[in-house]
């Protein structure tokens, strides 16, 4: 049997008849940029989230960007992460000039480790950027206690976490500003790069709307305000209509472009009525892998308080390599993120970091032994099993 790390093809098979039409119709009505299909898909995200504002971006990185900017992050300011995640976490911070401090991670979820975040905090210390990684949420009561006591933004990185809960709250609105990636390989994936930016700030999301679309216009001037600098009121005899804006023209802010398609939008609009289906069986089948895989392996510990949404299924092994490798002339997909942590990133060597290349040892150590076995919604049961028979007998086997 052969079982592959993802596939895509047979959730688009499966949905093909709602995502084309939606698609032909954008393509017939020629509206590719904003409009309709993008308002409608932000309002549903809106209201599945129970969050007050959504706003649709050109990517997760970007959405970093934007929620790092409309939380006015500067040059030299310190934003603290976590070492153990994909490279756009901290390469977000470090393109806004701020420097990412990287704090280690947590033996049981891999998750930005809350005791070791406080001795990390400096004068120049501005916001936390905590990682909801493969898909769990991190122990946000004492991170926003923490951002609390400093007076600091906390930006979550929900790139694997939609759908995710903490306490009974969704990923992306437990801190000040939410920041989604739409990658095709995420449980919400659109046909191409996709982002949105969350919050309960009305100031926060008129300043992310309004970096995303060059600083222009009456929100441009509106978000020039709110982050403390001085404009005066537009005025021009054009009138503003369907297809023109005038006021487009006058900008108030250095901002970039990224928006989100309206192609994109229609799919994930169809995508998201099934999101809850999706996760779910992510979740019979982690449980499928907790009660069948052997316990030579370390598999993660979430606590009680959270409930992932398995964007990833990781186990650790001491014979990482030779297990991969198993797998994979076996005819199982596997992955192996994320092997260097970011603070031993020869890209960050040239930043003033707070602790490039310094030892963050629970980050080292679980990035020489993390597995990832396929995990995605359309796998069956006997897929499934044939997983957990291939593991385990390697370590008969072999070891």
């Amino acid at each position: 049997m052969k079982v592959p790390f993802l596939d895509l093809k047979t959730q688009y098979q499966m949905i093909k008849s709602e995502v084309e039409p939606a698609v032909m119709n954008i393509l017939e009505e020629c509206s590719f940029i904003g409009g309709k299909y993008v308002t409608d898909f932000e309002k549903s995200m809106e209201a599945y989230l129970n969050v007050k504002h959504v706003a649709g971006c050109s990517n997760g990185t970007d959405a970093l960007v934007l929620g790092l900017k409309a939380c006015n992050i500067k040059p030299g300011d310190e934003v603290i992460t976590t070492p153990f995640t994909f490279f756009a976490t901290a390469e977000a911070i470090a393109s806004v000039g701020a420097i990412p401090v990287f704090v280690d991670v947590k033996q049981s979820d891999y998750n930005i480790d809350p005791d070791k975040i406080e001795e990390a905090v400096t004068e120049k210390t501005k916001a936390i950027m905590p990682v909801h990684i493969f898909g769990a949420p991190c122990d946000m009561d004492r991170i926003n206690t923490i951002a609390k006591k400093y007076n600091l933004k906390v930006i979550e990185d929900d790139a694997q976490a939609i759908g995710s809960e903490y306490k009974g709250k969704k990923a992306g609105t437990l801190g000040d500003i939410g920041c989604f990636s739409f990658y095709p390989t995420k449980n919400l994936g659109g046909a191409g790069d996709g982002g949105m930016v969350t919050t309960n700030s009305d100031e926060l999301d008129t300043i992310v709307r309004a970096y995303k679309e060059h600083g222009a216009a009456q929100i441009g001037a509106e978000a020039l305000t709110l982050l403390g600098g001085k404009t005066e009121e537009i005025s021009t005899n054009e009138k503003v209509t369907e297809l023109y804006n005038p006021f487009k023209y006058y900008n108030y802010l250095i901002g970039y472009n990224s928006r989100l398609d309206a192609i994109q939008a229609a799919v994930l609009s169809v995508k998201l009525k099934y999101l809850d289906k999706y996760n779910n069986r992510r979740s019979q089948i982690a449980a499928m892998y907790f009660e069948g895989l052997t316990s030579k392996l370390r598999k993660p510990e979430y606590s009680n308080e959270v409930k992932p949404c398995w964007h990833q299924f990781v186990v650790r092994s001491d014979y990482k390599g030779k297990l991969c490798e198993y797998l994979s002339e076996h005819g199982v997909g596997n992955g192996t993120f994320y092997p260097v942590p970011l603070h031993k990133q020869k890209a960050f060597n040239a930043l003033n970091c707070k602790n490039p290349g310094a030892s963050l040892p629970v980050a080292e150590e679980i990035a020489s032994q993390t597995v990832c076995l396929p995990i995605f919604p359309e796998m069956t049961d006997s897929q499934v099993q044939y997983v957990i028979e291939t593991v385990n007998k390697f370590y008969e086997a072999c070891i």
